[in-house]
């Protein structure tokens, strides 16, 4: 089992515009979704954290070229983000109420529901896979896969840099489900 260092200091967003050189880099991008000072939602954040931890320590070696990072970003900016990588893995809560809090589920992007799917009138609030189609079809470089990794929450909205124990509990499972889909990136 993972032993997670205690919750970090909020970061300031680290997104920078992908440069010519990076969108033609291939490999996987890790990237660790939600804001860590509302409590859960940070789930992610201190997943991505985790899995660069072991990926620094030589838990991997080989197989593709692996970037880790953490974003509070949604819709087109997440997309940019995710600009020319071969495979990006989403690491995030959800809230389905569908199963205890902690409880860790993976998902294709295409499995999941798309919220903005025909309600949105304004491409500022796009949903990622809209974000997607729509650079697909103006020709950038888009993943070929996008897997999410999700620890299931029930309080999004409390401000704390801490999770709760049963979601803190979910994040070696995720850390897990992340390389075993980095292990069948190598295959």
């Amino acid at each position: 089992m993972l032993a997670c260092a205690p919750p970090v200091p909020a970061k300031p967003d680290r997104f920078e515009a992908p440069t010519a050189s990076a969108r033609r880099a291939g490999g996987v991008l890790v990237l660790g979704l939600g804001n860590p000072i509302l409590g859960d939602d940070g789930v992610g954040w201190h997943a991505a954290e985790a899995v660069s931890r072991l990926l620094a320590g030589g838990r991997r070696t080989a197989g593709p070229q692996v970037e880790v990072d953490c974003a509070a970003l949604g819709g087109l900016r997440l997309m940019e983000r995710m600009l020319g990588y071969d495979r990006v893995i989403l690491i995030d809560s959800i809230e389905t109420q569908e199963g205890p809090e902690g409880r860790m589920r993976v998902f294709s992007l295409e499995e999941l529901a798309d919220p903005c799917a025909g309600h949105t009138a304004s491409a500022h609030d796009a949903s990622l896979r809209t974000a997607l189609e729509l650079a697909r079809a103006l020709g950038e470089a888009v993943p070929s896969r996008v897997d999410v990794v999700a620890v299931e929450v029930r309080n999004l909205y409390r401000f704390s840099e801490r999770l709760s124990e049963p979601v803190w509990q979910g994040i070696p499972r995720a850390v897990q489900a992340v390389f075993e889909l980095l292990a069948k990136e190598e295959t």
